[in-house]
């Protein structure tokens, strides 16, 4: 799991919810060179991490906030979105932004809910 590199905590519960914060593309501390595939990949690593340790797994949540800094790349995250998440659709927001820290080009915040699958969350 990726330490924090401000004063906040990657992952809290509220009830039956999980609350991430936003995820760039951090491993060992240090931002993943090779742009946005090798950002995004990492960061659902980090999404993965900080979930399985809750018990829960990508198909947990139920929404997401993408944040990009060139919205021209917005095609390209769908495609590596798409590959992570499989059929499983949680709600949605991507904006556009002016920056990132540490010069990430993307960055991921999550809700997950315990007891919701691919199945439920339509229900949800």
């Amino acid at each position: 799991m990726a330490k924090p590199i401000g004063p906040y905590s990657p992952i809290l519960q509220a009830g039956e919810w999980f609350i991430t914060s936003g995820q760039i593309g951090l491993h060992d501390g240090e931002l993943v060179s090779g742009g946005l595939e090798a950002e995004l990949t990492q960061i659902f690593q980090n999404l993965k991490a900080l979930l399985a340790v809750e018990g829960l797994t990508l198909q947990s949540i139920v929404k997401t906030t993408v944040f990009l800094v060139d919205i021209d790349d917005y095609q390209l995250m769908n495609t590596i979105y798409i590959q992570e998440f499989g059929s499983h659709r949680p709600t949605r927001s991507a904006v556009a932004v002016a920056a990132l820290p540490l010069g990430a080009v993307v960055e991921i915040e999550a809700w997950a809910r315990i007891g919701i699958d691919d199945q439920t969350a339509s229900n949800a």
